[in-house]
């Protein structure tokens, strides 16, 4: 495992957002769920498309916090900008798991 400085992990900005809306993908190439996500504040609605399916239905992470790297680079997946990455884990199968505070935070709240 490669080590980073503590100064790299700074310039990571990982938000909590609220999801706002989400849709099904049916263009992307794996199976996939639109999302607009609200981090608040100067940051606003962002979105993003995240392979969510195996867990999760569209209609379902409406009102749902997640937590998202919301300075990366906008990336193009199937003609949809997807601006930031919605962070998850894998279950005992590969598929993601979405990773999100506990208890609400304000939304934009920066993680530390």
């Amino acid at each position: 495992m490669d080590q980073i400085e503590y100064a790299d992990f700074e310039k990571v900005e990982i938000r909590a957002g609220t999801v706002v809306d989400a849709q099904a993908f049916p263009e992307a190439r794996k199976p996939a769920i639109k999302l607009w996500v609200d981090f608040g504040g100067e940051i606003g609605v962002r979105q993003s498309s995240a392979q969510l399916t195996v867990h999760y239905v569209p209609d379902r992470l409406i009102g749902r916090q997640v937590l998202a790297v919301v300075n990366f680079p906008p990336r193009r997946i199937a003609g949809f900008e997807s601006q930031v990455l919605v962070l998850g884990l894998p279950d005992e199968n590969g598929a993601v798991v979405l990773i999100r505070p506990d208890i609400k935070v304000p939304d934009g709240g920066k993680m530390f």
